[in-house]
């Protein structure tokens, strides 16, 4: 796993270039401690997560190594990716997938539970784990279901055929296709956009979206009623909306 830091955003990169960086096992712990290191630095403001090498963000799952799983090994590989993208999912912080090239079964799965995804013209995303006699383990089921819907989700894990970038963007699975060769700069681009908000309020966005696609819309509203009316206690709040009268760009800082 490399990190660098861009000023206030941190760049994680599954670093398995030779293995188009597969998910193994010491893969997904050290993402987990990436990610859980990141949540807590107060210098990081945004997370940008790619893959090393120019062919793949990642993948898919490390197949030598799951081809000598037991059933009850295969279920905690299983529990231990979703343990993982969970963290990223629920990170406080937004988190964009930087997708530079293949993003396949567990690879998209990874892109999936990040909070954006931008996609390189050339990259290429699908579950194919069919293929392998297997279905997503990471979560792809689900959180593909939420994206792009049920009859899309069918299609994709049960043909197992990988698609292009653009026709990702059309199904919602990605938010932004560039070209290849600003697919690094756009990113990065974004990525200090958001840093640059305020980190209360994405935080709670961050929460009322995860609370929300897991209840009823009853639930959602009044959860997302809490966490507006919590906006009023930070200083970012007041700071904002004073900028805003002041015709200013606001400094928010986090309390």
């Amino acid at each position: 796993m490399l990190s660098r830091r861009e000023g206030d955003v941190l760049v994680i990169t599954v670093n398995r270039p030779d293995k188009l960086n597969a998910l193994n096992a010491a893969t997904l712990d050290a993402l987990d401690a990436a990610f859980a290191e990141a949540a807590g630095d107060d210098g990081v403001r945004a997370v940008i997560l790619t893959g090393a090498g120019p062919k793949a963000f990642v993948a898919g799952a490390d197949i030598a190594e799951m081809n000598t799983l037991s059933p009850v090994q295969g279920r905690d590989f299983s529990l231990r990716g979703q343990r993982m993208m969970r963290r990223v999912e629920k990170m406080p912080k937004p988190v964009i997938a930087m997708i530079n090239g293949f993003a396949l079964g567990g690879g998209l799965e990874l892109a999936m539970c990040c909070h954006l995804r931008i996609a390189a013209d050339t990259a290429k995303v699908g579950q194919p784990e069919i293929n392998l006699g297997l279905i997503p383990g990471f979560g792809g089921t689900q959180r593909l279901l939420r994206l792009a819907g049920r009859a899309a989700t069918l299609e994709l894990c049960m043909v197992g055929a990988p698609i292009d970038a653009t026709r990702a963007a059309a199904l919602g699975i990605v938010n932004r296709v560039v070209a290849a060769a600003e697919l690094e700069a756009e990113t990065l681009k974004l990525a200090t956009q958001l840093a640059g908000a305020a980190p209360l309020a994405l935080r709670g966005v961050i929460d009322c979206v995860n609370v929300g696609g897991e209840c009823g819309i009853e639930e959602g509203l009044e959860y997302e009623t809490a966490q507006f009316g919590l906006m009023f206690s930070t200083d970012d709040m007041r700071e904002g909306t004073t900028a805003f009268l002041e015709r200013r760009k606001p400094a928010f800082k986090g309390s």
